[in-house]
């Protein structure tokens, strides 16, 4: 997510394909932060409502595999759910499946949250779901999860003295 002069980026798109695959042109300068903040608030948001809706569900005595399949094939389907689940042992390979180890960490989302919460003040945009994603990821980092993988959200939501999740 650039912004700047097309030109520019162009010349520079060789060093920036060392750091990613995909290079993506949002605007004029300002314009590739505007998009990461947005999409990563977004990304929070559900995030949260993933985690929200697979806790209920297992709460329930649904099993969170056959929850998050059904979901993935029905109208909750979302990145969240099926590349990041954020119930351990769903999917293999991911931090939930790991104590939530590597991935990206509850402070760095908390501070794109921060940012996003601080655009939108600046410019008088309401973002509610934003700044509650926010106020949530804050009390998780504060709780002891800062360096915990964002997924671990699912862990504020369930009781402290519940029992470890069926993996």
């Amino acid at each position: 997510m650039v912004g700047g002069d097309h030109k520019v980026l162009e010349m520079a798109r060789p060093i920036l394909e060392g750091m990613g695959r995909n290079i993506l042109h949002a605007g004029p300068a300002g314009s590739g932060q505007t998009v990461k903040a947005c999409n990563n608030m977004l990304l929070a948001i559900h995030m949260i409502g993933t985690a929200e809706a697979l806790n209920l569900g297992v709460s329930l005595g649904m099993d969170p595999k056959v929850l998050s399949e059904i979901m993935a094939k029905s109208s909750g389907s979302n990145w969240s759910l099926n590349t990041y689940n954020p119930y351990p042992g769903v999917l293999e390979n991911v931090p939930s499946s790991r104590d939530y180890s590597g991935g990206f960490a509850v402070d760095l989302m908390s501070k794109d949250l921060g940012l996003a919460v601080e655009i939108a003040l600046k410019n008088k945009v309401s973002i509610p779901l934003g700044h509650a994603a926010y106020d949530l990821y804050r009390i998780h980092a504060q709780a002891g999860s800062r360096h915990l993988d964002f997924s671990s959200i699912i862990k504020m939501l369930q009781p402290v003295d519940s029992p470890k999740p069926v993996q």
